[in-house]
């Protein structure tokens, strides 16, 4: 009898031994996961690109922000959250080939990061000292950020930025009509003269000179981009008042409401 006694207080202490180490270690077991949980990166992948398009990885969440790298699709980036700019929602994003940091439109990454992105503040900043000047400059628009811009005085949503931005390059060059282009698969925006046919209220042609020679026609109607000359694919998209038309594969250009269409 007593042999048996022993071995029930044996065994007693055996498992309140194993109990206690188990409370020890799970707090220790839950923080190496949360740990790893933290460390671990929200991979998304770009989808949804036209054929042969990239995506543009910009400076600040907007359509006009600076173009920090250009990613084909099925690229996996880091999401780092994404953020409602304005009704459209931007994620920001690490890319490591080509490495970049900047925001995409959530539309092209999949899956999406629930978490809020960091740092927006910053971002919403810099977007709206790079709109300051009322004729911004279109080197920096374009990709030559060397020459600094003017802070700020009224904070301006991202939409009111990509509005006066694209507004302010259409008048930059010497007073002569400019608006963002690109003719090839690849090309970084680019700067092209331009002039303007109005018929009415909410008609008119926009005629966009190529810098290497040729031209295209944009056509308004009731007040939206409707076609071009091209024969090829033709769509939009809009940002507030501005215009960002695709022809075909690979023309792209950004046309404000006032320049098409007037005040």
């Amino acid at each position: 009898m007593l042999s048996i006694a022993c071995g029930r207080v044996m065994r007693r202490r055996i498992s309140f031994r194993k109990a206690l180490y188990a409370l020890i270690a799970a707090p220790l077991l839950l923080a190496a996961f949360a740990a790893h949980a933290e460390e671990a990166p929200f991979i998304s992948v770009v989808t949804g690109l036209a054929p042969d398009d990239l995506l543009n990885v910009r400076a600040q969440p907007s359509p006009i922000g600076k173009t920090e790298a250009r990613l084909p699709a099925g690229a996996s980036v880091r999401n780092l959250g994404c953020n409602d700019i304005d009704g459209h929602p931007w994620c920001k994003i690490v890319s490591d080939n080509p490495q970049a940091t900047g925001w995409a439109p959530a539309r092209y990454l999949v899956p999406l990061n629930p978490a809020t992105a960091p740092d927006q503040a910053t971002d919403a900043v810099g977007s709206e000292a790079g709109a300051a000047s009322d004729a911004p400059d279109l080197t920096a628009r374009l990709g030559d950020s060397s020459q600094p811009a003017s802070p700020e005085t009224t904070p301006k949503s991202a939409a009111e930025i990509a509005m006066q931005d694209a507004y302010g390059l259409a008048l930059a060059a010497n007073g002569t009509l400019q608006i963002p282009c690109a003719r090839y698969v690849g090309q970084p925006m680019a700067s092209c003269a331009a002039t303007v046919t109005r018929k009415g209220t909410d008609k008119a042609d926009v005629t966009v000179a190529w810098p290497d020679g040729g031209s295209r026609v944009i056509s308004f109607d009731a007040g939206l981009p409707a076609s071009s000359d091209a024969g090829s694919d033709f769509r939009f998209t809009r940002e507030g008042g501005l215009n960002m038309i695709r022809i075909g594969v690979s023309e792209r250009f950004e046309i404000t409401d006032t320049v098409a269409l007037g005040d």
